[in-house]
């Protein structure tokens, strides 16, 4: 694949863990556990492809939905990933910063959260963007809020402006957004920012994704032409 045709920055909707532990047969917590080395192998791919920016939808707003003893579960294994998967990948060159709302996490995953970011800001070998508590829609709704409170006058509102109000202004917008299981939608994620990104569904469940997969998505991301409402 030429350097040319690599999709640099990529954002992966990690979908199938409740699926994958069903069709075993064992509790939904055990899905979302072995969805975590996928995260972990997946980076390291990515890393070893090229990539240099992830961007993936770990828990959304609507996650909080789900059943207590679920997003209490969720919750445990997000810091269990902070400590036993993310810094192995921080060791490896890769910043980690998380992407959404902050006021709503457990304070002791939110010291975990702002300690990883904390060691991992100089690394630059790969960028890692986690979605937590993250929605599309909230994300422009607090965009505008703060638009709005700044005074800014209405003809000096423009594409940049917003951008630049997003929740975190330096993730690049992704070149290409793959999501397993087999759904084909884009749940309220990166709703800005997939303007114009190209789209690869893969049946997959998350937990069984790697590197095959990932290779594959960025191969079909290389066999599309690019127009941006061009020709």
């Amino acid at each position: 694949m030429a350097a040319t045709e690599l999709a640099r920055a990529v954002a992966i909707i990690m979908d199938g863990n409740g699926r994958w532990a069903e069709q075993r047969r064992l509790p939904v917590a055990e899905g979302h556990r072995a969805g975590t080395k996928a995260l972990r192998r997946t980076v390291e791919a990515a890393i070893e492809l090229g990539v240099e920016s992830l961007a993936v939808y770990a828990f959304s707003t609507e996650n909080w939905s789900r059943p207590a003893d679920e997003v209490e579960d969720l919750m445990e294994i997000f810091g269990d990933t902070i400590v036993r998967e993310l810094p192995d990948l921080a060791k490896e060159g890769v910043r980690v910063r998380f992407v959404g709302r902050r006021d709503r996490a457990p304070a002791s995953l939110l010291a975990q959260i702002e300690a990883l970011e904390a060691e991992t800001a100089d690394n630059d070998r790969l960028r890692l963007w986690i979605c937590f508590d993250y929605g599309g829609r909230a994300e422009l709704v607090e965009a505008v809020r703060c638009i709005v409170a700044e005074g800014v006058g209405e003809a000096d509102v423009d594409d940049e402006l917003v951008a630049q109000h997003l929740y975190d202004p330096e993730m690049p917008d992704p070149d290409l957004l793959v999501r397993t299981s087999g759904e084909q939608r884009i749940s309220n994620f990166l709703l800005w920012q997939l303007a114009y990104s190209e789209l690869v569904f893969v049946d997959t469940l998350w937990p069984d994704f790697g590197r095959a997969e990932l290779e594959d998505a960025l191969g079909e991301y290389a066999s599309r032409k690019r127009r941006f409402g061009g020709r």
